[in-house]
């Protein structure tokens, strides 16, 4: 059995195409029907045919990645899908073989049936596996540290082992392709975690909304009646926006409940709009519920705190910036499909 990582676009692209359709999905749009395709080498002839300007390096790189899921992936075999829109990744079983589907939309027609089962929010699982997830590769084997027996348990809801320090040796996850910005936004996401916890977490999200521009209020601990801060714009925080903010600092992903309580109490507090702010995520309803109510109440997850974080770190406090002491850096993207 096999631990498979298959991404769902440069840009996520494909997730949601790929979520309810119950499939696992490859670009390279120029490419025909691959079913026919009997060996590497006839692959190879044919990436050199439709892509005579790409260098060989990186033709035999997305040969490597096409046959697998071509001709490999196994019925009944783990596949892991990485989302761009949500700080999750999502789980599922191969269950058929390799499709190509004409009728679907330009660069949604390479698949394969996935039954997406799972969804773990990035900051459950441990680092040394998120930095496997880290690859940037659309298609590959994850097997450094256990991964797959370690993933099959963590979806069982049984305690995984204590993580290994990851394998400095040769893998099938090819060492110069790899996610950066991700495995640097993972890596700030577990700081957080370990620096802020509980009601931290909240200083830490108005700290955020002070630096762009808001006056704000922040709930003692304990009960809050529904609200964490009170924030609006101008000299004395009286102008528009006004928001009143949820902080959930908890591992488990925020149900409807939660968002349409927030819903509730917007106009209670005077305010015009809200956000909610879950460190855990949030189940796939509120999601649906909140792109009707988009220019009302807006969700934040580890992700998207993680990136305000980043947007705004020079006018975080001093005291915040010591304790998550970052710096901007410029590395080359790598660019694992067209």
């Amino acid at each position: 059995m096999t631990l498979w990582l298959v991404r769902a676009g440069r840009f996520g692209e494909r997730e949601q195409f790929a979520v309810e359709n119950n499939l696992a999905i490859l670009g390279w749009e120029e490419l025909p029907d691959l079913s026919k395709v009997q060996t590497r080498e006839e692959l190879a002839d044919l990436l050199s045919d439709y892509y005579p300007d790409k260098q060989k390096k990186t033709l035999i790189n997305w040969e490597s990645q096409l046959w697998p899921f071509v001709n490999s992936m196994q019925i009944g075999e783990l596949v892991a899908m990485p989302l761009k829109h949500r700080a999750i990744i999502k789980f599922g079983y191969v269950t058929g073989e390799y499709k190509y589907e004409p009728a679907n939309p330009s660069g949604f027609k390479h698949t394969r049936p996935v039954k997406w089962k799972y969804e773990i929010p990035r900051n459950q699982i441990e680092q040394d596996l998120l930095y496997s997830f880290g690859s940037a590769m659309t298609v590959c084997k994850i097997t450094r540290n256990d991964a797959e027996n370690r993933i099959k348990a963590l979806l069982s809801g049984k305690p995984t082992r204590t993580p290994v320090p990851p394998d400095a040796g040769p893998g099938d996850e090819p060492e110069e392709l790899l996610d950066l910005e991700q495995i640097a936004r993972d890596q700030i996401t577990d700081t957080i975690t370990q620096t802020f916890k509980g009601h931290k977490l909240a200083h830490l999200t108005a700290a955020v909304l002070q630096a762009q521009g808001y006056k704000l209020r922040i709930s003692p601990e304990g009960p809050d009646g529904g609200v964490d801060i009170i924030a609006g714009k101008g000299p004395l925080g009286f102008e528009s926006p006004r928001l009143v903010v949820q902080v959930k600092s908890g591992d488990s992903p925020v149900n409807v409940k939660t968002y349409r309580e927030l819903n509730g109490v917007i106009n209670s507090f005077g305010a015009e709009s809200g956000l909610i702010v879950a460190w855990g995520g949030f189940q796939g309803q509120v999601d649906k519920e909140a792109a009707r109510e988009y220019f009302k109440i807006r969700l934040w997850d580890a992700d998207d705190l993680v990136q305000m974080i980043q947007e705004n770190f020079d006018n975080l406090p001093e005291d915040i910036q010591n304790e998550l002491p970052l710096k901007r850096i410029w590395v080359l993207i790598p660019q694992a499909e067209e």
